[in-house]
């Protein structure tokens, strides 16, 4: 028998997919994570070979991630393409404001949109969920409705847990995927994007990866580093041989000041 959870996750399931029905041909906005990756195994069942995926291939998204949302893509037999998006050209996104994700997201949807019409597609679709629209820190959803781009999980009423709920029961390998930003998440507002400063970061969160950590960030501050993981995840980090390979690689990458935030990781967290 199904719980009521269940039941609510499934109702939305069958919402979700008459929307996608009443789009025809979409370009779903992929990165490989939880809701995108969701969205891309229901538009592909309803629309088959009438969706195409595009991820972009920028700076702020990890080597890793990219390497990941691609072979799984892959196995699923989807069609994706990858995209070059130009944030990077943009002073106003390197400057690193409070509008510094709505400056990014503007233009991966205007290179979507771009890539989409090449292919005779007009409805773009990204993963937003039901609770994406109230915080007020996501002001990528906000350039996201002004170019016009669905979310078509936001309009089923799907929340983070209802998607987690329906990838477990389809078995996809996101369903318990920690929650991911850009890197440049990781530096305070008004502190310079810069690829050095990133690929640094990249670094230092990969070996907290390969400690064990599962959701973690490396919150860049000069020389100073501050990292937050899970409260459970954090004897893995003061565990005296783990304590000397962090000392060790942090300082290399130029950290002179290592810190663990003893408030642990949090959801929504900022550099600043």
């Amino acid at each position: 028998m199904m719980s009521g959870v269940e039941e609510t996750s499934l109702s939305k399931e069958a919402c979700l997919k008459a929307l996608l029905e009443g789009y025809g041909a979409v370009a779903v906005a992929y990165s490989g994570g939880v809701d995108s990756t969701y969205l891309a195994e229901i538009a592909d069942e309803v629309l088959g070979r009438a969706v195409w995926l595009f991820i972009a291939d920028t700076p702020s998204m990890p080597r890793r991630e990219l390497d990941q949302a691609l072979e799984y893509a892959r196995e699923r037999g989807w069609q994706i393409e990858i995209i070059h998006p130009a944030e990077f050209k943009n002073e106003a996104f390197l400057r690193n404001d409070p509008l510094r994700c709505y400056y990014c997201k503007q233009e991966l949807f205007r290179v979507m949109a771009e890539h989409a019409r090449d292919k005779g597609i007009t409805v773009l679709l990204h993963g937003e969920n039901a609770g994406d629209g109230f915080d007020q820190t996501r002001v990528g959803v906000r350039a996201a409705r002004e170019a016009g781009v669905r979310a078509p999980l936001a309009e089923a009423g799907f929340t983070k847990e209802d998607i987690r709920e329906r990838s477990r029961a389809r078995n996809l390998p996101t369903a318990e995927k920690a929650s991911f930003a850009c890197l440049a998440s990781r530096l305070p507002s008004g502190t310079p994007i810069t690829l050095e400063t990133l690929g640094k970061i990249e670094k230092a969160e990969a070996l907290l990866r390969e400690l064990g950590c599962r959701q973690y960030r490396v919150r860049h501050h000069g020389d100073l580093c501050r990292i937050e993981v899970e409260p459970k995840d954090m004897p893995l980090l003061t565990d005296a041989a783990n304590r000397t390979r962090i000392m060790k690689a942090f300082g290399e990458l130029g950290y002179r000041h290592i810190t663990l935030d003893l408030s642990g990781y949090r959801t929504g967290g900022t550099a600043g």
